[in-house]
């Protein structure tokens, strides 16, 4: 399960949320030494249930580096018990995409609680207050911070801009990469706020892809398919701007056509995550639908920090939850959150009519 687990939430990192990989391997050793975890739908959560989201913060670039510890993880939601005045009783990821969907793995082995199949961006995103729980006005703070010296921080602030800030801020000083447990919630508001089944849709996503292979279908279609979205195009990457800047993976990814796009370009815009597509200068596709670039034949999905020239991608859209596609969802994730002066365009939409007409047949 945790292969799969961690090939479908990479894919629904759209490009960001860290190298799942690395959190497999904790939740490995961690299972391993001190049980199996057991995996909740929301529905059979107590009301009264105490929950917190944990998960890692910081520029995916760097994580592949700088390696999270479990302690760290433990750390972070004691430091937040500590501040709230009790225990909590199950662990949610914040988001079902990278490596925040396996980290809290760790958090309920080590700890001996359940985990929600549940989560609160059914995708990454690279902002605090860009989860499902803030639509409903609930507060970015408290939250706690830990890094690998040792040092602990609890924020309470006057709005999510601040907390965001002040914790990036901290981030970038301890060295771009930190443990995080925030957005504690009961299981009745658990119930109300989350995307329901996101670890399972990870990892049903892993399998879609394992089985294409093992058929010599294309994985590429099969994902597609199984969530509805578009293959917007098909390329080869010739170019690749990327930099870490505010603890953030910025860049654009350049592709030139091949196949049913040949002759055209493709620009792939992102700041962790992949944000904004566009063909021959056209928008195609924007947050907050997911974008992700797949390796052609194998269907491994590749993340912005490790898109290189050469590669061949086919570039797919997936339409996300429809909390998202609300005018307080467009508000909090749409294209303009980003700075990109563009209404959100639904992936639905966006196919080319040759890519149309092929789907068809």
């Amino acid at each position: 399960m945790l292969d799969d687990l961690v090939v479908g939430a990479t894919i629904l990192a759209a490009g960001g949320g860290g190298d799942p990989y690395i959190g497999k391997l904790m939740a490995r050793r961690s299972i391993r030494d001190h049980g199996p975890v057991p995996l909740l739908d929301v529905a059979e959560v107590p009301d009264d249930a105490r929950i917190a989201f944990v998960a890692s913060m910081g520029a995916p670039s760097v994580v592949v580096e700088k390696l999270p510890r479990a302690s760290e993880v433990v750390a972070a939601l004691e430091a937040l018990e500590d501040h709230v005045g009790y225990r909590f009783t199950h662990i949610a990821p914040a988001e079902a995409g990278g490596l925040n969907a396996v980290i809290p793995v760790t958090a309920a082995a080590l700890r001996g609680i359940p985990m929600l199949d549940a989560d609160g961006m059914g995708r990454a995103f690279p902002s605090l207050d860009l989860v499902t729980p803030a639509l409903y006005g609930a507060s970015t703070t408290p939250l706690s911070l830990v890094d690998e010296h040792g040092n602990r921080i609890v924020l309470t602030t006057e709005s999510s801009d601040w907390a965001d800030r002040i914790a990036r801020a901290a981030m970038i000083t301890s060295g771009c990469v930190m443990m995080s447990a925030l957005y504690p919630m009961t299981g009745a508001q658990a119930k109300e706020w989350l995307v329901r089944g996101a670890l399972s849709l990870a990892t049903r996503l892993g399998e879609v892809v394992r089985t294409a292979r093992a058929r010599h279908e294309s994985p590429v279609d099969a994902v597609v398919a199984e969530q509805r979205g578009a293959r917007l195009f098909d390329g080869k990457v010739v170019g690749v701007e990327r930099a870490t800047e505010g603890g953030w993976t910025v860049g654009e990814a350049v592709l030139c056509g091949l196949d049913d796009f040949e002759g055209q370009e493709f620009r792939l815009r992102f700041r962790n995550e992949y944000l904004v597509g566009a063909r021959d200068g056209r928008i195609v596709a924007t947050t907050p639908d997911l974008l992700m670039a797949l390796e052609l034949d194998s269907g491994a999905p590749i993340p912005a920090e490790e898109m290189r020239y050469g590669y061949r991608v086919a570039v797919i859209g997936l339409p996300c939850d429809d909390r998202w596609r609300t005018e307080v969802g467009l508000r909090a994730a749409g294209p303009r959150r980003f700075g990109y002066d563009v209404d959100f365009s639904p992936v639905e939409a966006s196919l080319p009519v040759e890519a149309n007409t092929r789907a068809a047949r």
